[in-house]
C-alpha cells in the first residue's frame, strides 16, 4: 500500500488556509495513486491552540472543516488531527484526536492517551485521556493510530528523580497486543537542538521493541515562540529508513511493503550540524512570526556588537533586505570601530541604516535629574538611562513606520539580568533569547563560513555594552566560557549549586551566578516572546515564582 505523509505549515485558527492545504495534499496524493495520506496533530486548527479550545465556536469550526475534508476522501483515506468533543458528562470537554476518513466520511476517531504537562506542554488543561484501544483495518492492513506523546512512554529525564517513565499506562503495550501491521504517529513535536537525537531514539526504540514499522508525521513551521522542524520519517525495526526535510513543507510517498523490508543502511544519518539547524530554526521562527501575524518589516538597534549583528543577519534572511532597517545610536562611550563595524554590516546586507546619536539627549536627562540626584555619583542609573533612550527611539520608529522591534538580548544576558528593562530588553520578539553567548559566536562563524558578512572585528573584540568608559562584560560577569556551562547546568539540566561545583566550577562563582538567575526572574517575566531552540527556554516552559526565596 502506498502511504503519503504531508508535512505542512499550519496557522493556528486559519481554518480556510489549513483546510485548503489539507485538501490540496489529499488531491495530490490521490493523483499519485496513494491509498492513505497522513497529516499532523491538530492539523485542522494548528498546534497549539491553547485557550482557543475553550471557545465552543472554535471547536465547532474544527468539526465543520473536518467534515469538509472527509468529503474529499473518495478513492483515498486520510488521517487528520483535530479536537473532538467528549460525550461523557465527566472529565475534560475535549479529546485530542486523530480522524480516520474514507469513502467521503469520518470512519473512526482515535484519541490521544498520553497528555504531556511538562515544559511548554499543558494538554491536560484541555483534553481527556484516552482509555480504549483499537486498530483501523484498511485495505487488508491493521493500522494503529497514535498521537505524538503516545510513543513517549519511556523517555530521557532531566529532573533528577531518575524516572524515564512519566505515565502509568503504555499505549504501545496495549496496541501491540492487537497485532498491528504498522503504526501511524501524527505529531506536533517542537524543535530543540537536543530533540532530534532524542526523537529518533524514541521512534527507533519503539519500532524495534514492538517489531512494527512507524510512520511519523510531524508539523513544520513556527507558532509564536515554538518552532516545529518537520523531519517526518519512516522507521522500521532496523532503524530509520526515510526522513523528510527539516524546516520546510514536504510531501513523501512510501510503499508499505518496501518500508517494512528496507534496512536502516538505506538511510544515511546526516552529520552533526546543530548550529546550522539552530540558524534555520531561527530564520523560520522570525519569518513565521511576521507572516502569521500580518507583519512585514522589522527594526533593531545595531550597536556594532555581535548580538545585534547576528540578529540582523537572521532577520534579513527571514524577511528580505527591503523589510529590515536598523538604527545606530552611538553615545560618547561608543568606540569608533563600533560605528564603522555597524555601518559595514548594514552595507554588506544592503539594508537601510540611520544614525541618531544619543549624547545630547543623555546630557539633557543628566541636567534634568541633576537636582534630584544631588550629592550622588554616577552609577548603573546613568547606564540604564542610555539604554532606555535607545529603546524609546526604536519604539518611536516602530510606532511611526510600523516596524516591529526585534530584541537582540542573548540567553546568557537574560539569565543573569545583564540588560535594562524598557531599554535594550524591549521589543516584540526575542530572536536570541534562547541562545547562550558562546553559541552566538558559533552562529556568527556559521554565517561567515563562505564569506565575511559580519565584520571580523565585531566577532573578535571583547563584548561590551559601552555604557561607560572602557566597559567590558567581564567586568560584571564571569567570562562566557565559564558562565554559559554554569547556566546550562542550572537551567537546562536543573542541577543544584553543589552538583555544578562538583563538575569543577568555583563554588563562589556558581552561587553568585545562580543568585543572579533567581533574582532576575522579574525582568524575564516582562520580556518579549523568545524563539525556543532548547529544552528549557525562558517563557511559558519555565515557570518560576517572582516572589520567594530559592
Amino acid at each position: 500500500m502506498k502511504i503519503a505523509i504531508a508535512q505542512l505549515n499550519y496557522t493556528i485558527g486559519a481554518f480556510d488556509e489549513n483546510t485548503e492545504k489539507i485538501i490540496r495534499s489529499i488531491r495530490k496524493a490521490r493523483q499519485e495513486k496513494v491509498a492513505l495520506v497522513v497529516f499532523s496533530e491538530l492539523a485542522v486548527c494548528g498546534y497549539p491552540p491553547h485557550d482557543l479550545l475553550e471557545y465552543r465556536y472554535f471547536v465547532q469550526e474544527c468539526e465543520i472543516r473536518l467534515q469538509q475534508i472527509a468529503a474529499e476522501c473518495h478513492g483515498i483515506a486520510a488521517i487528520v488531527g483535530g479536537p473532538s468533543v467528549n460525550p461523557k458528562t465527566t472529565g475534560k470537554n475535549l479529546f485530542n484526536s486523530a480522524y480516520f476518513m474514507a469513502n467521503g466520511a469520518i470512519q473512526k476517531v482515535i484519541h490521544k492517551t498520553l497528555l504531556p504537562t511538562y515544559d511548554i506542554f499543558d494538554e491536560y488543561r484541555y483534553f481527556e485521556q484516552n482509555t480504549e484501544f483499537s486498530l483501523v483495518n484498511y485495505k487488508g492492513l491493521n493500522i494503529a493510530i497514535t498521537i505524538c506523546e503516545d510513543l513517549w512512554y519511556s523517555q530521557p529525564t532531566l529532573t533528577g528523580y531518575g524516572k524515564d517513565r512519566l505515565y502509568s499506562v503504555c499505549p504501545m503495550d496495549r496496541i501491540s497486543a492487537l497485532c498491528p501491521d504498522l503504526v501511524v504517529n501524527i505529531a506536533a513535536s517542537p524543535f530543540s537542538h537536543m530533540q532530534g537525537v532524542i526523537k529518533a531514539g524514541i521512534l527507533t526504540e519503539n519500532a524495534a521493541r514492538y517489531k512494527v514499522p512507524i510512520y511519523y508525521a510531524n508539523q513544520v513551521g513556527a507558532h509564536t515562540d515554538l518552532i516545529f522542524d518537520g523531519g517526518s520519517m519512516v522507521v522500521n525495526p532496523t532503524g530509520i529508513v526515510c526522513r523528510m526535510k527539516l524546516f520546510e513543507e514536504d510531501f513523501g510517498v512510501f510503499d508499505s511493503d518496501e518500508m517494512a523490508r528496507a534496512g536502516s543502511d538505506s538511510y544515511t544519518l546526516p552529520p552533526d550540524n546543530t548550529i546550522a539547524q539552530i540558524h534555520d530554526a531561527l530564520v523560520m521562527g522570525i519569518r513565521d512570526y511576521f507572516s502569521k501575524s500580518g507583519l512585514r518589516s522589522a527594526i533593531l538597534g545595531l550597536s556594532g556588537g555581535i548580538d545585534s549583528a547576528v540578529t540582523l543577519v537572521l532577520a534579513v534572511r527571514a524577511l528580505g533586505a527591503t523589510n529590515v532597517r536598523v538604527l545606530l545610536m552611538p553615545s560618547q562611550y561608543s568606540s569608533d570601530h563600533s560605528v564603522t563595524d555597524a555601518i559595514a554590516l548594514a552595507r554588506n546586507l544592503s539594508i537601510r541604516y540611520d544614525v541618531a546619536g544619543i549624547r545630547e539627549v543623555f546630557g539633557q536627562y543628566e541636567a534634568l535629574l541633576a537636582e534630584l540626584f544631588r550629592g550622588l555619583g554616577s552609577d548603573v542609573t546613568e547606564e540604564n538611562l542610555q539604554a532606555r533612550i535607545r529603546g524609546n527611539l526604536l519604539m518611536a520608529l516602530s510606532n511611526k513606520f510600523g516596524n516591529l522591534v526585534l530584541n537582540t538580548s542573548n540567553k546568557s544576558e537574560a539569565a543573569v539580568g545583564y540588560g535594562t528593562l524598557y531599554g535594550d530588553m524591549c521589543g516584540g520578539l526575542s530572536v536570541l533569547g534562547d541562545i547562550y553567548k558562546t553559541d552566538v559566536y558559533r552562529l556568527a562563524a556559521y554565517i561567515n563560513a563562505s564569506r565575511e558578512i559580519i565584520p571580523a572585528n565585531t566577532i573578535e573584540k571583547p563584548p561590551s555594552a559601552e555604557l561607560r568608559p572602557g566597559q567590558k562584560d567581564s567586568d560584571s560577569l564571569p567570562v562566557y566560557d565559564i558562565l554559559d556551562p554554569i547556566l546550562y547546568n542550572y537551567i537546562e539540566m536543573r542541577k543544584s549549586a553543589e552538583e555544578i561545583s562538583d563538575l569543577g566550577f568555583d563554588s563562589a562563582t556558581v552561587n553568585r551566578v545562580i543568585r543572579l538567575v533567581n533574582l532576575n526572574e522579574y525582568k524575564r517575566y516582562q520580556t518579549p516572546p523568545v524563539l525556543r531552540i532548547s529544552t528549557k527556554a525562558f517563557g511559558p516552559g519555565r515557570k518560576m515564582p517572582l516572589v520567594g526565596k530559592y
